[in-house]
């Protein structure tokens, strides 16, 4: 008895013991591609850069309501698209100048919004 449980123990774990590899079917470079707009410090309102920061360019984002049975526009997707745009500029911050949202009906879109900003790099990490 003294030496069968230390032994059937050693036999379980080695049932559980081998070179098993995870394959999945999802690419790195796109789930980078994703996640790289969290990147991004969004800049709005009385939050801004503080210290001197490079301004990269004009980014924007906008999303569209194409029919009545899809989801509304967001500031919210508005502001990740312009992120995300900021991001391909190689910036690490982005200070948004205005956001919009048009409920008015045009050919294209039930409804509309959008969001401008400029995309910069900071020096200093947020806080």
């Amino acid at each position: 008895m003294k030496y069968l449980l230390p032994s059937a123990f050693l036999l379980m774990l080695s049932g559980c013991a081998g070179d098993y590899a995870f394959n999945s079917n999802l690419d790195s470079d796109a789930i980078n591609d994703y996640f790289k707009a969290s990147d991004v410090t969004v800049y709005e309102g009385t939050l801004q850069p503080i210290g001197p920061f490079e301004i990269k360019g004009l980014v924007e984002g906008e999303t569209c309501q194409i029919s009545q049975n899809d989801a509304p526009a967001s500031i919210v997707e508005a502001r990740t698209i312009a992120r995300r745009a900021a991001a391909d500029k190689q910036a690490n911050g982005l200070v948004i100048k205005n956001c919009l949202l048009i409920e008015e009906a045009s050919p294209n879109c039930v409804s509309r919004a959008l969001c401008v900003g400029q995309a910069i790099v900071t020096t200093n990490n947020p806080q």
